[in-house]
This record gives structure tokens, sequence and C-alpha cells, in this order.
């Protein structure tokens, strides 16, 4: 049986680990918002500049070279930018999983001592539903244990298609590029 300061101490644990797992999502949050507060003072200073260069143009030749070379950092943008977000994201993510997997962790260890408690103080003849419930806890953490690491494998497969569709999206602009005239 817990006791009353087992339980408090448990409830304290549960409250620090939440303001924890909030202090975590925040800072993902102060990232996100860095990355964009960046990304728009670098459009808005692009913007002026693509004025300034379209303002400047004395035909409409110059004026399709000036378009179609802005094409080729637009897509590397939109790719480091869209690698960025992710960044943000996974590390956010990693961190809180890290975080949740120690307290599920914790929480097994003590249930099990519960368990391993709960069959010492058993009463004779009760072995066989102790051994059944330590066998099914057990089985639990097993059943868990696989499903965190097919989790894993998928997080790590889609870590690898958006870099691939990244890798592909920036040489796709790249070979969109218009080649210069040799003159």
């Amino acid at each position: 049986m817990l006791t009353a300061e087992q339980i408090i101490a448990a409830q304290k644990a549960n409250v620090e680990t939440v303001f924890g797992l909030t202090q975590k999502a925040l800072e993902g949050v102060e990232k996100l918002v860095e990355l964009n507060v960046q990304v728009a003072k670098t459009s808005l200073k692009e913007a002026a500049d693509h004025a300034q260069a379209v303002l400047s143009v004395k035909d409409a030749q110059e004026l399709l070279a000036l378009q179609a070379s802005l094409l080729q950092p637009v897509a590397e943008k939109a790719a480091a930018y869209s690698r960025h977000l992710y960044d943000i994201a996974s590390s956010t993510n990693a961190e809180v999983g890290r975080v949740a997997e120690e307290q599920l962790a914790d929480m097994q260890r003590k249930f099990l001592a519960v368990v391993d408690t709960a069959i010492k103080n058993a009463p004779a003849g009760t072995e066989n539903a102790a051994a059944l419930v330590k066998s099914a806890v057990t089985a639990a953490n097993n059943a868990f244990e696989s499903v965190h690491k097919a989790v894993k494998q998928a997080a790590d497969v889609a870590e690898a298609n958006i870099q691939a569709v990244t890798n592909t999206a920036v040489k796709a602009a790249e070979a969109a590029k218009p080649k210069r005239a040799a003159a």
C-alpha cells in the first residue's frame, strides 16, 4: 500500500515533469518565432532589393533575366526554411520524448517494486495470481518497447524522406536555373 508521503512525492514529481515539458515546448515555440522573425526581416530586405533591381531594368530581356535569377535562391531558401522547421520540431519532440521515456521508465520501476512488494506480502496460496500479474506487467513492458522501437524507426524513415525531398527540390531548382549564354 502506498503511503501518503509516497503519493505526495509522486504528485510533486509529476508537477515538476509537467512544468519541465512545458518549458521545453515553450523553448521550441521561441525558436520557431525567432526563425520566422528572421525570415520576415530577410524577406522584407530582399523585396526592397528586388524592387530596386526591377526599377533599374532597362529592357524586357534584362527583366526576364532578373526574374529567372531569383528562382534558384527562392527554392533554396524554401528548402532551408523547411529544414529549420523540421529541426526545431524534431529536437523539441526528441526532448519531450526523452523526458516522457524517463518518466515512464521510472513509473514502470516503481510499479514493479509495488508488485514485488505485494507478491512478497501476499497470503499463502496466491503465488500463481501474483506470478500472473507480474507476467502481464512484463509483457506490457515488452510490448511498449516494441512499439517504441517501431515509432523510432518510422521517425528515422520520415527524417530521411524529408531530407531526400529537400535535396530533390534544391536539385530541381538548380536544374531549372537558366544557363547564361556565353558572351
